[in-house]
């Protein structure tokens, strides 16, 4: 893999709340959320130790709204 993550600039022009300068683009592990599980259009997530507007708590863990993670999910498997 590519030291960075290839997203589609509709994923992140949708992405309006990234106030990270899409870190997660990277392709560093501590730049993309971890993974827990996804299920149909839902991905669950381990909360980052940085705050993301894309986070929503849900239980001791939570879920990712961002289309960029979504993307990177869904193109990478990560």
């Amino acid at each position: 893999m590519d030291d960075k993550l290839k997203i589609s600039e509709d994923a992140k022009k949708k992405a309006t709340k990234c106030h990270r300068n899409f870190a997660c683009l990277s392709g560093n592990k501590p730049g993309v959320c971890k993974e827990f599980c996804a299920i149909d259009d839902i991905l669950f997530v381990k909360k980052n130790k940085e705050i993301c507007n894309y986070f929503v708590p849900f239980g001791y863990r939570g879920y990712c709204t961002c289309p960029v993670r979504e993307e990177i999910h869904n193109n990478y498997n990560i």
